[in-house]
């Protein structure tokens, strides 16, 4: 490794430039010598050149990075590294670049990880997004160091996708034992994945030089999560979003480095799924062309893996449940009286396995959502074949609520599911819930010390300041959020086992939903992911990387709102999107 050394104006440039005054010459060469401080490839390359090429070096390159800063897309003007979220520890110099080849490649060890090489193509493509200098009649000059390849390397060979996957890497430019190479290391493939996306975060195009380029290096990325469920809640019963919106979201999520879609699919207003176990419940769709077959959704779950997210389905029971009876009317307490579902009947549990059994098959996430929320047992008190049920079995409707709950709960257990419910069943039933259970506060702020408190783990959506729906919640109410709040005790925190974000789909449909999610769901991913001794630090320091982060997002295709807005607002005024 070459040390960097500036070089000085006495034996250098009076030598080169004799015409310039002492004043003149330091305006000239300091910007260069900063640059050449910070950059090894520079140096190896100036120190074996005679004085006048190094002074066309000089005449050369000095316009290029003077002038490419402000003529480059993707970067805001800031001296931060402009990488979301904020990676756990990154050292650069803020200066150097390199062009990449127009033949740049991936050198994977192992080299069969399936999961690499299609994510390596799918970023070569983000990457180099407009027409560069590679053309048949033009070559790169020979000059210009360029960056010939992407070393990743792999402890893992194994592709499995679960909760507490390790998840970290190190990214470092150029690699210390190849300069022409970045050298990305990681344990498992999904550790990889994170690192390609920041390493496509520092690429940009130079329209000065009308080439690729990465910028800030030297550079070296070690980063990890803080928490191991970083998610984002969609809900297609209250809308039904078309696959390839679904996909979308999904690659916009991978761009946050979030790792959990809970996939809200079926409620009240419809029931969009097929399930082959009871193949009428999909009667309860708004139509037969808002559908999801079985296949679709195994489509969307390895889509979904292909980017390091896990995908978790939710059946919410008892209540949020009347449509399953447009094809089962059964399930109905009665036909005026449509929901919680009916829970003296033995159908309604022979459905609900049933559903569970085809969800083992289809989605490979241990975890499974149960709902379990907002259940009103009126209906039941007032029906009469419930109420001798109840009767019998001497329950009242709130014990009713328990057994269902619990009985639900008994057969996500049976098919190796781990059951995660609303923080209404704890609290009902608090202790008398599987210890298993993982909680879903939403309520409000002063649940998750309880529920930790009592063994429980938890997923914190706090619905005043994580529901996007709450269109008048400011991106820094989503990134003040700290999970942790009032719990002290180390096992309490690790009982947290982090947050998720909600977009309910009451008003939201495939015209607006990306206006909605971000860009104030990415507030909350830098929440989830990086450490809290930087989060903790407040929103102004931020403000301008998240602008930055914002326009990424639209030059992908994420048509994200402005930053400066509340939720779902369209721009105010004319203006540069990282203005706004």
């Amino acid at each position: 490794m070459i040390a960097s050394k500036e070089l000085e104006p006495s034996s250098f440039s009076l030598g080169i430039f004799p015409f310039l005054n002492p004043s003149d010459r330091s305006i000239l060469l300091d910007p260069f010598n900063s640059i050449l401080k910070n950059s090894m490839l520079a140096l190896a390359m100036l120190r074996h050149l005679s004085p006048m090429l190094v002074a066309i070096s000089i005449l050369v390159f000095l316009p290029i990075a003077l002038g490419g800063a402000s003529s480059r897309i993707g970067f805001a003007e800031e001296k931060e590294v402009p990488v979301w979220p904020k990676p756990h520890s990154l050292l650069a110099s803020g200066s150097g670049s390199l062009a990449l080849a127009e033949n740049f490649t991936l050198r994977s060890s192992p080299d069969s990880i399936a999961t690499l090489s299609s994510a390596f193509a799918r970023y070569r493509e983000i990457i180099f997004l407009h027409h560069s200098i590679f053309l048949a009649s033009r070559q790169i000059p020979e000059s210009i160091p360029q960056l010939q390849a992407l070393s990743v390397r792999i402890s893992s060979p194994d592709e499995t996708l679960q909760i507490g996957v390790d998840e970290s890497y190190r990214l470092q430019i150029p690699d210390p034992d190849d300069a022409t190479a970045a050298l990305l290391t990681a344990e498992t493939v999904y550790g990889a994945l994170h690192g390609l996306e920041t390493f496509s975060q520092i690429c940009a195009f130079n329209f000065t030089t009308k080439m690729t380029e990465v910028r800030y290096i030297p550079v070296d990325i070690v980063d990890r999560p803080r928490f191991e469920y970083r998610g984002l809640l969609i809900d297609t019963s209250r809308h039904y979003e078309p696959l390839k919106i679904v996909r979308s979201v999904i690659d916009s999520m991978a761009y946050a480095k979030l790792n959990v879609l809970h996939w809200h699919i079926v409620d009240t207003q419809s029931f969009p799924l097929e399930i082959p176990s009871f193949p009428k419940l999909w009667n309860g769709a708004y139509t037969g062309a808002e559908r999801y077959t079985l296949e679709d959704a195994k489509g969307i779950v390895e889509y979904a893996r292909l980017r390091g997210i896990n995908v978790m389905p939710e059946l919410d029971v008892p209540g949020h449940a009347a449509s399953w009876g447009v094809g089962y009317p059964e399930l109905w307490p009665s036909g005026n009286c449509t929901q919680p579902l009916d829970v003296s009947s033995e159908f309604t549990f022979e459905v609900i396995e049933g559903i569970i059994s085809d969800f083992a098959k289809t989605f490979p996430f241990k975890f499974m959502h149960l709902g379990g929320d907002e259940v009103d047992t009126t209906c039941w008190k007032k029906t009469r074949h419930i109420a001798r049920w109840l009767a019998h079995n001497n329950f009242t409707a709130k014990q009713g609520y328990e057994y269902f709950v619990l009985r639900a709960q008994k057969i996500a257990l049976k098919y190796g599911l781990t059951p995660v419910n609303w923080e209404e069943t704890f609290n009902n039933f608090g202790s008398k819930l599987n210890n298993e259970t993982i909680i879903h506060n939403w309520i409000g702020p002063g649940l998750a010390p309880l529920v930790v408190g009592a063994g429980f783990k938890c997923i914190v959506s706090d619905q005043d300041v994580w529901y996007l729906d709450h269109l008048d919640v400011p991106w820094q109410s989503f990134y003040k959020n700290e999970p942790l709040t009032n719990i002290t005790g180390e096992h309490e925190q690790s009982l947290i086992i982090g947050g998720e974000v909600c977009m309910w789909g009451e008003t939201v449909d495939p015209s607006d939903i990306h206006q909605t999610i971000w860009p104030r769901a990415a507030a909350a991913a830098e929440r989830l992911w990086s450490p809290r001794s930087f989060t903790d630090q407040g929103t102004s320091q931020v403000h301008s990387r998240l602008k930055t982060f914002r326009c990424l997002l639209q030059q992908r295709g994420i048509p994200a709102a402005p930053v400066d807005e509340l939720g779902r607002v369209s721009p105010p005024y004319p203006g540069s999107c990282y203005d706004q």
